[in-house]
């Protein structure tokens, strides 16, 4: 079943659906792309790896006390240890763990001299929100932006801060910017709202070089309809992340237009 959204559907951000979804549509825009820029460019998925550990634990420090318990030497081979009766029953606590993080990107490289020529990244929750994944993406971003290697990056994520732009309050739901590295500090903001179709981008490479355009609208339908996210989605009930009232009315009118409601 096709999605009924003429955009990027809301209820693929839900945290369960979306890193399976920022997987499987890396790997589409890579498979749409290679074709297209052979032989002279090849298209590589590389992983980023960091740890982090829940951010809803709270961290866990050093006893401010520690207690020694009293000994009593009666001899060389025997020792009374006093123990203390129990008072009370212990609390359960959750302690943050280690988390390794894999995120999924893509790379345009030169065939023969393997330059970098262009990154694409799909924002994942964790680049959106303060901590190791946010630090981590940007450290990235400020080391392609600082080279030549062009960058296109792609937000499909209503919550979370959005990744810094100077010069302008533009506000919109989701995000496509294609900054090339012969332009900089200029780049292309493709900003659209939940009701748009999202738009399609070109893809930047070698100047003079043709372009192909990412029409990534129809891959993610591809991907939804492809994978059976019909099947795993309940549309009678809300988005996860909630909608604004606005967005909440558009979107139940379009569901009971589709006898979803």
């Amino acid at each position: 079943m096709p999605s009924i959204f003429h955009g990027m559907n809301p209820y693929l951000e839900h945290p369960e659906l979306f890193p399976g979804l920022h997987h499987l549509l890396i790997s589409e825009i890579a498979r749409f792309l290679s074709p297209q820029l052979r032989p002279k460019y090849r298209v590589a998925v590389e992983v980023r790896m960091y740890e982090t550990t829940d951010e809803n634990s709270l961290l866990v420090g050093i006893p401010d006390v520690i207690v020694k318990s009293r000994q009593t030497v009666t001899d060389s081979t025997n020792t009374n240890v006093a123990v203390a009766a129990l008072t009370s029953k212990p609390i359960k606590v959750k302690i943050p763990m280690p988390v390794t993080i894999r995120e999924g990107y893509l790379e345009v490289r030169e065939v023969g001299t393997e330059a970098l020529v262009t990154t694409i990244e799909i924002l994942s929750p964790t680049n959106k929100r303060p901590g190791k994944g946010r630090q981590t993406y940007q450290d990235k971003r400020e080391q392609v932006l600082a080279s030549r290697t062009n960058l296109v990056e792609i937000d499909l994520l209503r919550k979370g801060e959005s990744m810094p732009m100077m010069g302008n309050d533009i506000q919109s739901h989701y995000r496509i910017l294609v900054c090339r590295g012969d332009r900089r500090p200029y780049a292309d903001l493709y900003a659209f709202n939940l009701p748009d179709i999202i738009p399609p981008f070109p893809m930047p490479l070698r100047s003079g070089d043709g372009e192909p355009v990412i029409d990534l609208q129809t891959l993610l339908n591809e991907v939804y309809e492809i994978y059976g996210y019909d099947l795993v989605i309940d549309y009678s009930q809300q988005p996860v992340p909630a909608l604004s009232e606005a967005d909440a009315a558009w979107a139940d009118a379009l569901l009971h237009e589709q006898k979803l409601r």
